[in-house]
């Protein structure tokens, strides 16, 4: 039943989505006693909601656009349900804004394949995975993705090369005027931010700890099984499932050196897992396979929902 609605792209998914959304956020955020609610506080948890609900219907744009899955509306129901399997990723203001960010910069990557104002595409890309690290320093490594990118599709134009360093630099020298402007140490201002540590002990409760194990287990069957399944692509299609794959690995790599670790961090890897997951749904001959893995995946997510919002 659940993965026949999801199907197709109708208007009553994204109802269904953005009121689910809408109440889960609200919900466990209302439930949250560490929240002082004055004027601005509730409008920065507007603001964030919203952009947890553009980036929903930003994912599905990214693919349908892309032609990254079949006419489905997999993508944003699987983001969603990992959303819910991590509800404390609601907490994580400047991880939310990074990954929105990155989420616009990755439109422009996995569109470079039709070599379209492609040195248009560089730039944007460039400017939002230089803004993103400004909200979490590591989101920088995205720029591995966009020179990949770069490799295999404008080589040999020097420019394209040059074009994200020049954004890097322009950032930085803008970054720079601020921070003498306020009077900030530009060193100091970096040292807080550019640090590695792989204490993975920061789990509040049991759940957390289970619902980790459980995504690992979701995406390594996503993404293995979609790793292997490239060479059956398209050909004109494969290097972007490549970078998908790859967008996958970084936003894996941001959560294991990340400082401030939490299971928010995942959130750089929602949508790239969201849409291997979605092409392995949609590879599932078996109807009643397909809807047991939609079902799956929904109702684990909201179980550790529910569980973790019972003990706030």
């Amino acid at each position: 039943m659940l993965a026949s609605i999801f199907s197709k792209t109708r208007p009553i998914n994204y109802i269904m989505l953005t009121l689910l959304i809408v109440v889960g956020y609200s919900l466990f955020i209302v439930l949250d006693s560490s929240i002082e609610w004055t004027t601005f506080e509730m409008s920065k948890r507007g603001c964030v909601l919203l952009l947890l609900l553009m980036m929903m219907y930003v994912s599905q744009f990214i693919v349908s656009r892309n032609r990254l899955v079949d006419d489905s509306a997999y993508v944003p129901l699987l983001f969603t349900s990992f959303l819910f399997l991590f509800p404390t990723s609601f907490d994580n203001v400047r991880v939310i804004i990074a990954s929105y960010f990155i989420l616009l910069a990755l439109r422009r990557i996995f569109s470079l394949h039709s070599l379209k104002q492609s040195k248009e595409k560089l730039l944007d890309a460039s400017l939002w995975i230089c803004i993103a690290s400004l909200f979490h320093f590591w989101s920088i490594l995205y720029f591995i993705l966009l020179f990949y990118a770069i490799a295999f599709f404008g080589a040999k134009d020097y420019r394209n090369w040059v074009i994200p360093l020049v954004s890097f630099f322009g950032a930085s020298i803008f970054l720079s005027l601020y921070l003498l402007i306020q009077d900030i140490n530009f060193v100091t201002w970096w040292s807080e931010r550019v640090q590695v540590s792989f204490n993975f002990m920061y789990f509040e409760n049991v759940f957390q700890n289970i619902a980790l194990a459980v995504f690992v287990s979701i995406a390594l069957l996503y993404a293995v099984s979609q790793a292997l399944a490239i060479k059956s692509k398209p050909f004109n299609m494969q290097n972007t499932y490549k970078k998908i794959v790859l967008s996958f690995l970084i936003g894996a790599a941001i959560y294991v050196i990340s400082a401030d670790k939490s299971n928010g961090l995942l959130l750089f890897t929602f949508f790239p897992l969201a849409i291997l997951g979605a092409n392995y749904i949609e590879g599932i001959p078996q109807r009643w396979r397909k809807e047991a893995n939609v079902y799956s995946i929904f109702l684990i997510g909201l179980f550790f929902y529910c569980m973790q919002l019972i003990i706030l």
